[in-house]
Order: C-alpha cells, then structure tokens, then sequence
C-alpha cells in the first residue's frame, strides 16, 4: 500500500494527505442498465479513477444525473473538459 503522504488526484494531481476515493466512470447503478451492457465490457464498468474528496464531490455536484456520468463523462479526458469540472479542477490544483 501507497504511503498515504504520495497518494495523487488524477484529476487535479494535488499530492492528498488524506487519501483519495475511488470514483467508477461508469457508475455502478448503470451496470445493469442494457444500453452499458450492450456498450462497455464488464471490465470497462468496473474501472475507477483515484480522486481527491473535493474532486470526487465536484463531479458529482456538476454532473448529479449517473447516466450522463456513465454516457458522456466517462474518462479523465472526458471530465476535464466538461465546463464546470474543468474550471474547478484548474481551481482546486492550486489550492493545498
């Protein structure tokens, strides 16, 4: 295990001293969901990004609806361009 102190948002790459989250780009209440199955691999599903808290809770401030999540922001690329999460990771990434 990660010494807590090295641990690194992929989103704003702030060193975290309290650890990240795991964030699943295609959130698990989709899984189920035909339209992900037909569409993503279960190993897709099940991928996860390591965010810090207040990256973690932007995305989903900016993004409440886990479809357009899973649909249409579902890679780091994908979420650095959305507007809103985009302005706040370049906010946050020079914060502490």
């Amino acid at each position: 295990m990660p010494d807590i102190a090295d641990v690194i948002c992929q989103l704003c790459q702030r060193n975290v001293k309290l650890g990240t989250t795991k964030h699943h780009l295609i959130p698990c209440r989709c899984h189920r969901n035909k339209w992900f199955q037909a569409r993503y691999s279960r190993e897709q599903m099940q991928e996860t990004i390591s965010v810090c808290r207040d990256c973690h809770s932007a995305i989903h401030k900016f993004v409440p609806r886990e479809k357009e999540l899973g649909r249409y922001h579902n890679t780091i690329e994908s979420l650095l361009a959305h507007p809103e999460i985009g302005k706040f990771v370049q906010w946050v990434s020079k914060r502490k």
